[in-house]
């Protein structure tokens, strides 16, 4: 009498590609990491415009004119505030300090630019510059 307990090959094999079929269909409804990566690269950008401004104000420290509103970054002009050296918020000031913006839309409004990824138009999925001080905030609530 033979008595064996188990499963067979081909029933493992039907349950293995049901199991794959329905984690294809049901994982990405679970894991939605687009609001996520937005979030990281609105952070990211933060801190390239963060950056930007620390080096003008180096450069401008470094060339030693408090009267001076330009500052000149790898061969290329910046316009600053006289007596702080922080970048304007225009295209020739934070714009030209960061020199690739691919990826954002730049909105120049008065005294501040707003950097917002291309691939989001919420609104508030955003990094915004103060060219009088400096600041950068984010806001990711609409990422």
């Amino acid at each position: 009498m033979n008595n064996q307990k188990g499963f067979t090959l081909i029933e493992l094999i039907v349950v293995i590609v049901v199991l794959g079929i329905l984690a294809a269909f049901a994982l990405p409804r679970f894991i939605d990491v687009t609001s996520d990566a937005r979030a990281a690269t609105v952070n990211a950008c933060a801190g390239s415009v963060r950056a930007a401004v620390a080096l003008a104000r180096a450069q401008y420290m470094a060339d030693g004119n408090a009267t001076a509103t330009t500052v000149t970054m790898d061969g290329t002009a910046v316009t600053c505030n006289a007596s702080t050296g922080i970048p304007v918020a225009t295209a020739a000031g934070i714009g030209a300090a960061l020199q690739s913006t691919d990826g954002y839309t730049i909105t120049y409004g008065t005294g501040t630019a707003t950097f917002e990824p291309e691939s989001t138009a919420s609104g508030t999925c955003q990094a915004v510059y103060d060219g009088t001080t400096g600041v950068v905030t984010v806001d990711t609530t609409g990422c």
